[in-house]
């Protein structure tokens, strides 16, 4: 043992003497240059290729290795098993994982596998700088095979900052916009005034037929992945939404889910703040991609709503003697306010294409008001009804505020009678989502069953006030048909005797007549 451990330090010291000799007779920069030489030859047999994305471009920071990192911690980190670092971004709503010092994580794109090494390594230390640099050196090395290269670049690259992109947004709060300054910009140039939108409003707690919240959600997502889809047909990445129905079936509820499902921010446009057509196009102008812009109660918020009774053309306004000009009349002349036209353009004329991935909204309760010209496809391409609560609205509803679970919680005989008794008589009732969830909310803190034969007593009142009211009214105009066949049988007579006195009238003036002529 002891002759093994003997030769050992012979053999380390004859290394070490060597290493010595090599480092004296040849420099630095010529083991710098063999040592490329050799890895360029061993790379040259190497069926795969490296890419290096440096945490620093020369001063800036570079994009590409800020993307890649949001795009592995969100994607391909917590499916591959990585030692990750969790982390919260500042004004973020969910959780970011990062990839640790020299840890290795997989990905496939296109078919093809790629690996991705996170490679920290101490700085040394530098000359005088300007900025200061951070103590670690941090790179990403992509390696993937040289048969994928002209698959995989730059078409991975651009997938990678485009869902670099998404994420970053969808982590962000989202914001809700309104001109509460009509079309006046501020301080940094721009016409809206945000504020955080955190309505809790989604498909899943809206009041409405599961079916036709499904068509809703499949067009919303053909919609979002449609990119490819509007510039093949030369359309513009918009589409437009019309939600009328009486007040409270939802309309606001619905597009606060429409926000929450998409990630889209909302622009509120109050028509009633913007002065003129050019304003209009200037609120539309600074308005970003990605977003929904709202017009509520358009029936409401500006005269829009008849073309055929046009005003009378404006008339210019005459000088005084003195020659001057009445301001007033001049602005009352020049008509600034928003037209119909200015309307129409705003939603599907040339300005309309100059963002993509928006969505226009418009709410009414009467859509019989509306111009036939802001209803076509192109500019309402959808038009949703938002009706009175059914009987799977309803049970949505129930399910919401009572933790109603349906035939889980209607075992016994008179919670069946209960929902027997609610099927049957909610759609006579015609009421609103809005009505049956302030009889819920009044009626929480007393039980689902209470809450549930409360609701039930609430709609048969309502549902026979409405047989009752519709049948006075039908008997009304019964017995008004009536007393006009009435009068009209009483009054024939009076009108028989008024002719016959008009003829006997007549006949009297005729022989007045005729005894005045024989007397000339």
């Amino acid at each position: 043992m002891r002759e093994y451990w003997t030769a050992l330090a012979s053999l380390m010291g004859a290394l070490a003497f060597m290493q010595g000799l090599l480092h004296a007779v040849f420099p630095a920069e010529l083991r710098a240059a063999v040592a490329r030489l050799l890895g360029r030859l061993t790379r040259g047999f190497s069926p795969y290729c490296y890419f290096d994305v440096t945490e620093t471009d020369g001063m800036s920071n570079n994009e590409i290795y800020d993307a890649v990192q949001l795009y592995l911690s969100s994607t391909a980190a917590p499916s591959s098993g990585a030692r990750l670092s969790l982390t919260r971004p500042h004004n973020a709503t969910s959780f970011t994982f990062g990839l640790a010092a020299s840890d290795r994580v997989v990905d496939a794109f296109l078919g093809a596998a790629v690996t991705w090494e996170h490679v920290v390594a101490p700085r040394q230390s530098p000359g005088f700088s300007w900025r200061p640099l951070p103590e670690e050196k941090r790179r990403f090395t992509l390696r993937i095979r040289r048969g994928d290269r002209d698959k995989l670049l730059p078409a991975y690259l651009d997938h990678i900052l485009a869902s670099a992109q998404e994420i970053r947004r969808r982590s962000q709060d989202r914001l809700l916009y309104t001109n509460a300054r009509g079309g006046a910009m501020d301080a940094r140039g721009l016409p809206w005034d945000p504020v955080p939108f955190k309505h809790p409003s989604t498909f899943d707690t809206l009041a409405m037929d599961p079916d036709r919240k499904e068509s809703i959600k499949a067009d919303l997502r053909d919609f979002a992945d449609g990119s490819a889809f509007y510039e093949r047909t030369g359309r513009a990445w918009k589409r437009g939404y019309l939600l009328y129905g009486p007040p409270g079936t939802g309309k606001s509820s619905m597009i606060a889910a429409m926000a929450n499902f998409l990630g889209y921010d909302v622009y509120d446009l109050e028509l009633t703040e913007v002065s003129s057509n050019a304003e209009l196009r200037k609120l539309l102008m600074k308005t970003t991609s990605k977003s929904i812009i709202v017009i509520e109660d358009i029936d409401c918020s500006v005269d829009l709503t008849n073309r055929a009774a046009l005003p009378p053309a404006p008339t210019k306004p005459r000088p005084s003697i003195d020659g001057t000009v009445d301001q007033d009349a001049a602005g009352a002349a020049s008509g600034r306010s928003i037209t119909l036209s200015g309307l129409l353009n705003f939603t599907d004329g040339l300005w309309s294409c100059c963002g993509s991935e928006r969505i226009f909204v418009f709410t009414t309760n009467h859509i019989e008001k509306l111009d036939q010209a802001l209803l076509r496809s192109g500019r309402m391409d959808m038009h949703v009804f938002m009706s009175y609560c059914s009987f799977p609205a309803l049970k949505i509803l129930l399910k919401n505020y009572l933790c109603f679970q349906g035939d889980a919680d209607d075992d016994d005989d008179r919670g069946a009678e209960v929902m027997r008794g609610l099927e049957e008589w909610i759609d006579a009732a015609e009421i609103t989502p809005a009505d049956v969830s302030e009889v819920l909310i009044k009626n929480r803190r007393n039980g689902k069953r209470q809450a549930m034969e409360e609701l039930l007593d609430v709609i048969k009142a309502r549902a026979e006030k409405r047989r009752g009211s519709t049948a006075s009214a039908t008997r009304k105009q019964d017995g008004g048909g009536e007393e006009e066949e009435e009068k009209r049988a009483l009054g024939s007579p009076k009108e028989g005797k008024e002719q016959a006195a008009g003829k006997d009238s007549c006949s009297d003036g005729q022989d007045e007549e005729t005894d005045a002529k024989k007397q000339l």
